[in-house]
């Protein structure tokens, strides 16, 4: 199996934005168990940051925090890209157009030291290259190795330093006369020339830096020893005269030619849609993906597009759109392990879709470890008997049933913690603002709901003090108008909860908030709203409002 289709067998398992502790641990439990029963890798993932619940949670029972991600939108690196091997910038043209035929490729990536993208030359670069009339010094302006000489005319280097440059001087091939032999060669100067001793006796004569002599497989001891002697490079070539001449441009190294400015590159993060709009500006063939470390990787072409592969994903603890994670419409969804009401998810096949009306999705993932006949170990216990803990406020809410209590003593038994005091240390770790930030605050529980052409969005908080919730109130109130702006939002509401007294104050702001609240709870009265007994957004809350808005 090759690293691509290792790659396409990863199914991330993922809860809703801004998740809670169900959300998290369900979707750890379920990798888990997928794992044990499963045919492909199952990797738990979360929407966004932890609240200080969950991470408590997380750190009691030693269990690694998931990995955040932001959009299942198909990504670069999600695609069977060509993972073309980078050449150095000194490299000859002629090596770089026999490297393009041998791997059926038109652009090569030029790469140095660390991996670092330096520039590209196209087989258009090369073609231009030899079409292009050269003054004579071209060689030595663009630093042309000697080693790359040798190879382009299939020499043999006799004398010299094949590593070195030829950096001054002009490329001559001298006329037949041997009186002005001597004036056309100049020190530093590159000569081509056939095998006649007097005449190469004479051009070494004038200080060279490099001889080709050509029609020849070696030269003369004498002319090796002289050649020596002036440190200047000699090389023996069977090509004739003109074929030498013709080849030597081919020598130059790429770097003089490759394209490093405005290079158009991708990363392995970007999405599928991004490379497209892209793509669609520039007329180019062929693009480099680079890695955050803008380390060069691969190749990525428009052909790459007409096979890509969507992210496998099973969602767990939501089913609606809204809340779902970026680009979920590009994202294969396998299955959906849920326990609120049937959302607006669409999918383009049928797939797994369990959703029991249970007060915790954990309670579902307990209930499948059972039916599989896995046996759960003592973290993964204790981060399903946390979620439920939570979800029910400890057994409390409305939403709990006999099945989440019975789930949740067994769980205990299997972890071996005391349910009441385990619970109040939890709620009293997500209890303890004092270091977050408003907007931290108000989204580490928050959705957005969806009624005909209504937008509206309900935060819940909870807490074990009054006192706590206060403090909280005074902070949020004044950020609510922020959130109907910044989430195009007509309505928004915050329950405060109070986990001992089992009731919500309620904040509330937007145009009909107050008007569509009172009539979803008429004995609600005054500016400050409190709902005794109101503990559940999703079983006591969120149903009456939409019965509200549906009887406007």
């Amino acid at each position: 199996m090759n690293l691509m289709e290792e790659k396409q067998r990863e199914v991330w398992v993922v809860g809703h934005r801004n998740p809670d502790t169900d959300s998290v641990c369900a979707a750890l439990c379920y990798a888990y168990l997928k794992n044990q029963i499963g045919d492909a890798n199952y990797v738990a993932k979360k929407a966004g940051p932890l609240n200080e619940e969950t991470r408590f949670v997380l750190e009691h029972f030693g269990v690694e925090e998931p990995e955040t991600i932001s959009d299942v939108g198909t990504q670069i690196k999600d695609l069977d890209f060509r993972h073309t091997e980078g050449v150095s910038s000194h490299i000859s043209l002629k090596k770089a157009w026999e490297l393009m035929k041998s791997k059926d490729v038109v652009t090569l990536p030029i790469v140095g030291g660390g991996g670092r993208l330096e520039g590209l030359i196209v087989n258009g670069d090369i073609a231009y290259s030899y079409m292009d009339v050269y003054d004579n010094r071209i060689l030595s302006r663009a630093r042309t190795q000697y080693k790359n000489i040798i190879e382009t005319l299939n020499g043999t280097l006799l004398t010299g330093n094949e590593h070195g440059y030829f950096v001054k001087g002009k490329v001559v091939v001298p006329g037949r006369n041997h009186e002005a032999l001597a004036e056309e060669i100049e020190r530093d100067d590159l000569v081509i020339m056939g095998d006649i001793l007097e005449r190469q006796r004479i051009a070494l004569e004038q200080y060279p830096s490099c001889m080709i002599i050509t029609g020849v497989k070696t030269v003369s001891s004498e002319v090796i020893a002289a050649a020596e002697a002036i440190d200047c490079v000699l090389i023996a070539t069977e090509y004739d005269n003109f074929t030498a001449a013709r080849l030597i441009n081919q020598s130059m190294p790429i770097k003089y030619f490759m394209k490093k400015n405005n290079l158009t590159t991708f990363e392995l993060e970007d999405t599928v849609d991004f490379a497209r709009d892209m793509m669609s500006r520039v007329r180019h063939r062929d693009f480099p993906v680079l890695d955050d470390k803008q380390h060069y990787v691969g190749m990525f072409s428009r052909r790459n597009l007409l096979n890509q592969q969507k992210k496998q994903i099973i969602l767990v603890d939501h089913n609606e759109k809204s809340q779902a994670v970026d680009g979920i419409d590009e994202a294969e969804i396998l299955e959906i392990i849920d326990h609120h009401r049937i959302g607006t998810l669409e999918t383009l096949q049928p797939i797994f879709f369990r959703n029991q009306p249970l007060g915790c999705c954990s309670s579902i993932v307990y209930q499948m470890f059972r039916e599989n006949e896995v046996e759960i170990p003592p973290a993964y216990a204790g981060l399903m008997l946390s979620a439920i803990l939570s979800d029910t406020l400890m057994f409390r809410s409305p939403t709990c049933t006999e099945f989440d209590r019975q789930a949740g003593e067994a769980l205990s038994r299997i972890v071996g913690e005391n349910i009441e005091t385990y619970a109040m240390s939890m709620f009293e770790a997500g209890s303890d603002f004092q270091s977050k930030t408003t907007e931290e605050i108000f989204y580490q529980d928050f959705k957005i709901f969806h009624f005909d052409d209504v937008d509206f969005g309900v935060a819940q908080i909870s807490a074990v003090s009054g006192k706590q919730l206060r403090a909280l109130a005074e902070k949020l109130e004044p950020y609510l108008e922020r959130v109907l702006v910044d989430k195009g939002l007509q309505m928004v509401f915050v329950l405060l909860t109070n986990i001992l007294d089992q009731g919500s104050r309620v904040l509330y702001k937007g145009a009909d908030s107050e008007f569509v609240l009172k009539r979803a709870f008429p004995d609600a009265e005054g500016e400050e709203i409190f709902l005794p007994g109101v503990v559940s957004r999703k079983k006591q809350f969120i149903p009456q409002l939409m019965e509200a808005l549906q009887d406007e």
